[in-house]
């Protein structure tokens, strides 16, 4: 799937958010699960910044996406702060009750949650308490494995059960932006998700 996109705003607080207008998905996960490679994956060229240090990403950054031949985005991502390592955990949530949490429990145009977990690792708290926060505040979400690549067949499957079970989660997509494993039921989520948004706001209040 082809798709244009641009960078719009780093918002490090709520009142630098843009407008509500357009259905926006949120791309969460531990630092270096490799958030910002998934989202370049996705839009086919790199536009959000990856890095080798954890932590790097310390605002909400918000990207236009437009499917060709349309006038105006049809979408919004957005690229929040990974979590996971003590010093940047200190440091984010500083900011937490500024920019994340609001973000998360109260934006209207936030149609669907992408909680990456790395498939190479045990499951773990940090990303369990995500999700159960995720589902307090009734967010829709969907469950990504990344780094899918680099376990066997196998390996994979093995990996993916043992997520399922302990985080309680029926079906979780793995992803692999090196190869592109996903990637396509990936963007079937998201364009359901964004299709599920529309025709809420297309109801009579």
């Amino acid at each position: 799937m082809r798709v244009l996109s641009r960078f719009i705003v780093a918002a490090s607080d709520a009142r630098h958010f843009p407008g509500e207008d357009l259905p926006e998905m949120a791309f969460l996960g531990r630092s270096n699960v490799g958030k910002s490679s998934v989202i370049n994956s996705l839009l086919g060229h790199k536009i959000a910044r990856t890095s080798s240090s954890p932590g790097r990403t310390r605002t909400i950054n918000f990207f236009e996406v437009r499917w060709p031949g349309r006038p105006k985005p049809q979408i919004i991502f957005t690229d929040l702060p990974g979590y996971g390592y003590a010093k940047v955990l200190r440091e984010i949530s500083q900011h937490w009750a500024t920019f994340i949490e609001p973000y998360l429990t109260k934006r209207a145009s936030l149609a669907l949650c992408l909680v990456l977990i790395d498939s190479n690792i045990p499951p773990q708290n940090s990303d369990q308490q995500l999700m159960d926060f995720l589902r307090a505040v009734g967010r829709r979400l969907v469950v990504v494995a990344t780094k899918s690549d680099r376990l066997s067949g196998n390996q994979l499957a093995s990996s993916l059960q043992n997520l399922s079970r302990t985080f309680r989660e029926p079906r979780l997509l793995a992803y692999s932006a090196k190869t592109g494993m996903g990637r396509e039921q990936l963007w079937q989520e998201i364009r359901a998700a964004a299709a599920a948004f529309s025709e809420q706001r297309a109801l009579p209040s």
